[in-house]
């Protein structure tokens, strides 16, 4: 033995695939409908109108936006049309739903998006433990997009892979 290191990880063809690299770069601010209800709780249509004009939306420019209501009230359909109608315009993304939520749904996104073809009989891992806000679903959602093209996919770090899939040969 000459004493040489060998990484054998980087010599094994292994691709590990990091979801948080599929997260938004830009952060994502939240548009909360209660803080326009009467007493947090009732939703007044003249005065939720005249709030909503009073507002500055200057915040909210080329911004992601969460646009949800967390008050356990009857929120009305139109409501959230018509926040979307002030915020749309300004918004570089406007979706429904809390800033977790949207967070995921633009990671699934990402995720749908990816070409299988790039992983075609290549052995993957996807890297786990990195970012606590990458829930269950999408690591569901990266195993449907790959398990028909890789050779074999596995959860964890390249020292202590778990496997969870292996094409048959």
């Amino acid at each position: 033995m000459n004493g040489e290191i060998i990484n054998r990880v980087a010599n094994s063809g292994l691709i590990t695939v990091d979801l948080s690299d599929y997260a938004p770069k830009d952060p994502i601010l939240e548009f909360d409908i209660k803080n326009l209800l009467f007493e947090g709780i009732i939703l007044k249509e003249k005065e939720f109108r005249l709030s909503l004009k009073k507002i500055n939306f200057e915040k909210y420019q080329g911004k992601i936006t969460a646009l949800f209501c967390s008050a356990e009230a009857i929120i009305p359909m139109w409501t959230y049309m018509l926040v979307s109608s002030y915020l749309n315009p300004i918004c570089s993304q406007l979706h429904f739903g809390t800033k977790e939520q949207v967070f995921q749904t633009l990671v699934l996104s990402q995720i749908e998006s990816i070409n299988p073809e790039k992983f075609k009989d290549r052995k993957v891992i996807i890297k786990g433990c990195g970012s606590p806000s990458i829930k269950e679903g999408l690591y569901v959602a990266i195993t449907k997009k790959l398990q028909n093209s890789v050779s074999s996919l596995m959860f964890g770090e390249a020292c202590s892979a778990v496997p969870v899939y292996k094409k048959k040969k």
